[in-house]
């Protein structure tokens, strides 16, 4: 073979070795490309799952809290107490009022006007009070335990809050002149499962006025 023909030869060969390191180059390429929008894609995909399990957490959350029920109390007389509840979200519909059993006062039951009145149990709570050896007036205000059960709307949806609330109030008057209750406005004790409550609700009475029970 002449020396013409091996150089053709050889440079046949290392144009050959030139193409095949660029067919293996542009296939580590390729592949690195597709790897590169392999996570790319990866990582918008947990993204946007990371930020909707987050929307989700945070909707909970407030559907959760504008679900939990706070009443507050606003004076229309020294009889009686409006109720409303504290997170403006929330529509009242209807109310059960529970007293302490030693009372012998039945339930109240409001609907579209949340209230405590006086009359309910005014009668009981003074005779109560004279039985247990209380003063005939008030030194500050005293507290009346009570039970409310509150059917109510948030975000649209009916819920049902149970809890325990203490109803403060004073009294003056003497025993022969009689008494006059005024009621001062009322504190959230604890939320309770509707089947205890009464229990829990006469066990707070007791601890507030155990000589009359």
């Amino acid at each position: 073979m002449s020396d013409d023909s091996v150089s053709r030869a050889k440079d046949r060969a290392e144009a050959a070795a030139v193409r095949r390191r660029w067919i293996t180059l542009g296939e580590i390429l390729g592949v690195a490309a597709v790897l590169i929008s392999g996570l790319t894609l990866w990582n918008n995909w947990t993204d946007r799952r990371e930020t909707k399990a987050e929307k989700a957490a945070t909707e909970q959350r407030a559907s959760a809290k504008v679900a939990k029920l706070v009443l507050v109390a606003t004076d229309r007389g020294k009889q009686t107490l409006t109720l409303k509840p504290a997170a403006a979200e929330q529509s009242v519909q209807s109310q059960s009022i529970l007293f302490p059993t030693p009372l012998g006062v039945s339930p109240a039951a409001t609907t579209g006007e949340p209230r405590i009145e006086g009359g309910w149990f005014e009668h009981a709570l003074v005779k109560a009070r004279e039985t247990a050896g209380l003063p005939d007036n008030s030194r500050g205000d005293d507290r009346l335990p009570v039970v409310i059960v509150t059917q109510f709307l948030a975000d649209g949806e009916p819920h049902e809050d149970v809890a325990l609330y203490d109803l403060g109030y004073s009294i003056s008057g003497k025993f022969l002149g009689g008494h006059s209750i005024s009621l001062r406005g009322i504190s959230l004790v604890s939320k309770v499962k509707r089947a205890d409550a009464q229990t829990k609700l006469d066990a707070r009475w007791k601890s507030l006025l155990p000589a009359g029970t």
